[in-house]
Parts: structure tokens; C-alpha cells; sequence
């Protein structure tokens, strides 16, 4: 499980390291504040987003919005003629879908109220009907394995018979048939190879490592090689080719980057592709029809794509020097054709472009944000921060444009800064194009999103650096980035906020009920504030995970796993907060059950500390619903101006079709009740 989303040298810093590699500067000098860009470009739908090629090259799908909801939309390979909406989603958001390997339906996953129990559906494109593939309740469906040679079928995972454990089940896309093809009785996943034929098996083993097996014609399986829990969150199998006798794979064992490998199947020794440099290898690129890898991805302070062998060296170089900024591949055709890119340069919104391989020539297809083509949009600055014992912590800045005019990452004066921490732990944040770091940096906030440790991608000893130091060392590193900001004249200390969702929500509250003299307030999206009671209530489908979660988290079966719970709570330290506190949560969170945010908000009542509790009955871990993300972020917008003094926009219309409730403290944000009474009173 890679997101329990539930994403210089400082302490003393002496030293400050500054990389600007891939940042796009501004290349005026303003000085007068920006224009104030609106929440609805900046956090509403996209015109267009997540661009996918068919199959067979001939036609090109995406997201946007229909009817104010972002549904599939289906136009020719170029996306020169008229597009045509193939979903009919009238409520959530599509946020996943990909196209069959025959190129004739659109296939997605949706969920109810951000309940996060997945079904799939399919959409006949030559005839329009849509098909519910898994029609059951309180089951989550998984996506186990899916072939170029078997265009009709997918291997698909359900949870019904089990809610722990995933079965596979052969799906006949034309008739909708499943069949039985392995019962799992505690496996956490499996691989299987170009005939749809399930080949490798991991089973978490009762330390949090994994054993990867070996599943024999008979179906019986086979120890094949074991991946210490040191190296859980860092290795893992990737795909098997056409016709090989080997699997990748992505392995730290005996090393603390990762690296790309191949794995024996029938010995389970490896084979060294690639090692890391500076960080683990992340993605990678694979022939659409073979599976062979292509190329791989290292992303430390910047993602970089590095060639296997000769196959497509020479598109890498052309797509490094013509793309104006970080690339990567949304899709491929299969005759290898024809790729779709995403370009990101970070001041302009993200664009798709195709790319004709033969011609070496790049079409521009559509930008997500059309509105936001030539506003101010703020750079962002990769940094590196020393935590007070040593350790690199790779590190992401904006800053108002018409305030660092030099695009130094330096402010002409310090500005007051939100510290926007990521969840997960178990993530990491990234540069590029961040709706959130625009959308303060326009109000005037520098914004600083940290990798702590614990954070993935920059090898094994960092992210186990992380284990059993929630509300300890892994903040630490949170505010040792307070100080380095501080030192460096970015802002200072009476004019920070904290800000977060799931782990990084954890991390609000932990920084306003322990460390309260560092934050000027707080915003805490779906975070847990009872270790005890989030360990308690994990989904049952992460049964595979829960020997990692207690190894890293802190063990709820034994005494001193509960003591440590117990001291890493924020709820037990209600008396210390202080500062002004907004909390936001999904009624559905299966994750981080509403239950965490109820607690502590109760708990602060009773004691008649003020707190302001945003609450959607129609959300999950985090805020899918457009109305709804927008609604959160005017209430957020007004809080942080009243607490850091920066520029909001009006509410306007951006409660309405909300299903915004505000539970507790809606007196506590200027102009929150009468929002809130506004829109009440409109149809």
C-alpha cells in the first residue's frame, strides 16, 4: 500500500543549498500585488484533464466537465473534430478510467459518496450502453492483470466472499461472465503474465515483510524469494513480459536506493537493470505490446527519465529538449506510434500533447486550464533542508511572484508562510504544478511542502527513519523547515500556519496541540487524532498491511505499542491548543473515520476551546465534489486571512450546491454563518 491518505542545511543552517533546475522563472519584475486569480479557475473542474490514446491509436479520450461533473469524453486521435461525452456520471467525479485493449469500450471505476468501494463499469462505444461489470454492495473491486493478447478479458479482484483478502476473477468484457480463477486466503496480490495466467503471488508475512511465491501450472505455490520488512515499502514486482521467464521488479534489498531488476521466476535470483543515484527508481516506461522496459524514472529533486538500452534514447533526448519542461507519458498507441505527453512547467497550467514518434513532432491537444494561459502564476524552488541530525530533506517553495522579483526563492520581505504537509506518510511531494501552492501563493503566502522522514522515493533508511516517530522526529524535520524558513527570511515566527490532509492532517494537529508556540493556526483535512482508534477501524481490505502499520506505527496488540499510541494522540493534549483550529471531514472516510475528527472537536467543546468543524455528508478521504472543494477552500481562504492577514475572495456563489455543514464554530470565521445562511436561503 503505497498512500494511507489516510501528498541548505538548516538548525543552525549555516549553509543554504538552492536548485532551480526545470523551474520556469517569471520573467518580469513586478512589484505590485497580482491579480487575485479566482478559487474557481485556480480549484475548480479542469476544462480538460487526464488524456488517454486508444489502444489503436485512432482516437483520444479525456476528462471534463458535463453538467458541471468531469465525465469520459471521446474525440479523434488528434482532437480536432467534435468531442462526444460517453459517461453519464450526474454526481461524483470520474477520477480513473482507461480505455480496453480492444479499443472499443472506455472502462472506469466509481464509488458512492467516497466510500472508496470501487465498482467497474464499461462503456460500449459503438453502442452507448453502459455496464455496471461489478453490481454488489460493500465490495471493492481491484484491477489484477490485463493483456494485449487477450483483448476481451480482464483479471479483475472482489472482496465479497471475503472483505480482507481480494479474489481473482476472469471478466469477459463482451458478455460480463466471471469466473472463479484463485481463492485468496491471504495474499496481498498477485501478477500474472501476458495469457492472463496468474504466475507470482506476495504474502505478507507476520513481521510486515512479504513472501513473493511462485504459483505452478496446478495453481499450487512455491517459495520464490522473501522481501524483508526493511525493504517493504521500498521493492515490489512489477509486471512479467511476453514470453519471459522473469518478472521486474523494484528491490532495495542489499542496498538503500532502489533499484530496477529482473527477477527469475524459477530461480528468484536478480538481475541489476539500474540503480538508483540520488533517490529510489520510480516509474517506469514499457512497450505498449512486449512489456519490455523501455526506460525508468529517478525523481530526487526533479524527475528524470533515463533510457534502457537504444529502443527510445532518442525520443528521451528529443522530449528532454523540446517539452520546455518535466514530461511523461500518458499513453501509447500499440504499433508505438503515437505517444500522448503531459507537460508540466509549473507557471502554466499542464498541457497534453501528442507525440508523433516518425516525425519527431509534438501537437499541443489541450491545456487543462485555458483561463489560467499567461496569469501570474507563482515558480516553485527545490531545496534542500538539514534536519537537525543530518538528514537531506528534499523540499518544495512558491512564493508570491510580485515578491520575489530576483526569482531568487528569496521574498523581498518576509511574508507569512503555510507549511503544507503532505499524507500518506508512506508519499512523498513533488515539483511541478501545484493547484494548492497557486492558490496561497496568489494570496500572498510562501508555501513550503517538506519530505520528512518516513516520505517514499528517497531510500530505504530515510523512509524507515520514520517508523515509531509520528509526533516525534518525524516532526521534527517539520519544524526544523519552520527554522530554516525563518533563518532564510522568508517569514517569520509569529506568522506561520499549518496545513494538511490525512497524515499531513495528523500533522496539524499534532503541531497545535504540542508544539502550539511554533503555529499561528492550523487546517486539518480528514487527519487522525486518536492513534488507538484509527488502528482500530482500518478498512479490512488492509489486512495485508496491518502488520507494517503497527510495525511503523506503533503495535496495538502489545503494551508498549498501546503506550506509544497512546502518547502520539493529539486528542490527549486538547489543553494545550491555542491558536485557531479549522477542521474539515468526509462523512464516508473509510480511512480516517469521522470519528477522529468528532473526537477531538468534542473534546474541545467541553472544554470550551473554540474550533471551527467543516463537515460533507457526501465525502470521503478528502473532497471529490467540485461544489464541495470549493466550498472548503472559501471557509479555508477567510480562516487563513484572519489568522495570517493575506488576500480572500469573496464567498460569491461557492457554497452553493455544497453540502457543506458546519457543525461547530461557524461563528469563529468571519462572515462563515452568513455565508452559510445565504446560501440556505437560494433555490
Amino acid at each position: 500500500m503505497s498512500e494511507f491518505s489516510l501528498t541548505h542545511l538548516v538548525a543552525g543552517a549555516a549553509l543554504v543549498s538552492m536548485t532551480l533546475s526545470g523551474c520556469t522563472m517569471p520573467t518580469g519584475t513586478p512589484s505590485e500585488p497580482a491579480e487575485l486569480l479566482s478559487r474557481e479557475k485556480l480549484l475548480g473542474n479542469p476544462a480538460r484533464s487526464t488524456a488517454r490514446l486508444s489502444p489503436d491509436g485512432k482516437r483520444l479520450a479525456f476528462l471534463a466537465p458535463h453538467e458541471g461533473v468531469m465525465n469520459v469524453w471521446v474525440t479523434d486521435a488528434a482532437a480536432t473534430g467534435e468531442p462526444k461525452v460517453v459517461t453519464e456520471e450526474r454526481v461524483r467525479p470520474i477520477r480513473s478510467y482507461f480505455w480496453s485493449p480492444d479499443s472499443g469500450q472506455i472502462l472506469f471505476v466509481q464509488d458512492k459518496g467516497g466510500d472508496e468501494d470501487f465498482l467497474l463499469y464499461g462503456v460500449n462505444l459503438e453502442t452507448g450502453a453502459t455496464r455496471n461489470y461489478t453490481p454488489f454492495e460493500d465490495v471493492r473491486v481491484t484491477i489484477v492483470g490485463g493483456s494485449r493478447e487477450i483483448e476481451d478479458e480482464l483479471l479483475i479482484g472482489l472482496n465479497d466472499r471475503d472483505p480482507r483478502w481480494h479474489d481473482v476473477h476472469r471478466l469477459n468484457l463482451e458478455t460480463g461472465e466471471m469466473s472463479l480463477v484463485r481463492q485468496n486466503d491471504g495474499y496481498a496480490g498477485f501478477v500474472a503474465d501476458q495469457s492472463l495466467t496468474l504466475r507470482l503471488a506476495t504474502r505478507p508475512l507476520p513481521d510486515g515483510g512479504m513472501a513473493i511465491e511462485s504459483i505452478g501450472a496446478d495453481g499450487e505455490t512455491s517459495p520464490l524469494t522473501v522481501i524483508p520488512s526493511d525493504d517493504a515499502l521500498t521493492s515490489g514486482v512489477l509486471s512479467i513480459p511476453q514470453g519471459a521467464d522473469f518478472a521486474y521488479m523494484l528491490d532495495s534489498r542489499g542496498r538503500d536506493t532502489t533499484a530496477l531488476v529482473k527477477l527469475d521466476l524459477a530461480s528468484g535470483e536478480t538481475e541489476t537493470i539500474a540503480d538508483g543515484r540520488r533517490a529510489d527508481i520510480g516509474g517506469i516506461l514499457a512497450h505498449p505490446i512486449t512489456g519490455e522496459v523501455q526506460a525508468y524514472a529517478e525523481n530526487y529533486l526533479v524527475n528524470r527519465w533515463y533510457p534502457v538500452g537504444d529502443a527510445i534514447r532518442d525520443d528521451i533526448a528529443f522530449l528532454d529538449e523540446r517539452a520546455g519542461g518535466e514530461w511523461s507519458v500518458a499513453s501509447r498507441s500499440d504499433d508505438d506510434r503515437s505517444w500522448v505527453i503531459g507537460v508540466d512547467r509549473v507557471t502554466e497550467p499542464f498541457t497534453y500533447w501528442l507525440y508523433d514518434r516518425e516525425a519527431r513532432r509534438l501537437e499541443k491537444l489541450f491545456t487543462t486550464r485555458p483561463e489560467l494561459e499567461g496569469a501570474p502564476l507563482a515558480p516553485m524552488y527545490p531545496i534542500e533542508i538539514e534536519s537537525r541530525d543530518g538528514k537531506t530533506l528534499v523540499s518544495y517553495l512558491s512564493l508570491p511572484p510580485w515578491l520575489d522579483p530576483d526569482a531568487d526563492g528569496v521574498p523581498s520581505e518576509p511574508v507569512p508562510m503555510v507549511l503544507n504537509v503532505h499524507g500518506g506518510p508512506w508519499a512523498r511531494d513533488d515539483f511541478g504544478y501545484r493547484a494548492d501552492h497557486q492558490w496561497l501563493a496568489n494570496r500572498g503566502y510562501a508555501v513550503l511542502s517538506v519530505n520528512f522522514r518516513g516520505s517514499r522515493g528517497f531510500g530505504k533508511e530515510f523512509v524507515n527513519a520514520g517508523d515509531l516517530e509520528w509526533g516525534r522526529k518525524m516532526h521534527d524535520d517539520l519544524l526544523d523547515a519552520v527554522e530554516w524558513a525563518i533563518d532564510r527570511g522568508i517569514t517569520t515566527r509569529d506568522a506561520v500556519a499549518i496545513f494538511g490532509g490525512s497524515y499531513g492532517g495528523y500533522a496539524v494537529l499534532w503541531g497545535m496541540t504540542n508544539t502550539p508556540e511554533t503555529f499561528a493556526c492550523g487546517v486539518d483535512i480528514v487527519g487522525p487524532s486518536n492513534l488507538k482508534t484509527l488502528l482500530a477501524s482500518v478498512p479490512p481490505y488492509w489486512a495485508s498491511f496491518f502488520e507494517q502499520l503497527a510495525r511503523r506505527v506503533g503495535d496495538p496488540r502489545t503494551e508498549e505499542g498501546l503506550a506509544i499510541l497512546e502518547e502520539r494522540s493529539p486528542l490527549n493534549y486538547v489543553d494545550n491548543i491555542s491558536k485557531p483550529l479549522l477542521i474539515a471531514q468526509g462523512a464516508n472516510d473509510p480511512r480516517v473515520k469521522q470519528a477522529e475528527s468528532d473526537q477531538i472537536v468534542d473534546a474541545m467543546t467541553a472544554k470550551e476551546i473554540p474550533v471551527t468543524y467543516v463537515l460533507y455528508p457526501d465525502e470521503g478521504h478528502g473532497f471529490a465534489v467540485p461544489e464541495n472543494r470549493l466550498s472548503f477552500y472559501a471557509v479555508t481562504e477567510g480562516f487563513l486571512g484572519a489568522c495570517l492577514g493575506g488576500r480572500v475572495e469573496p464567498v460569491g456563489d461557492d457554497f452553493q450546491g455544497s453540502s457543506i455543514q458546519v457543525p461547530a464554530g461557524a461563528e469563529v470565521v468571519s462572515g462563515l454563518a452568513e455565508a452559510l445562511a445565504e446560501s440556505a436561503g437560494k433555490p
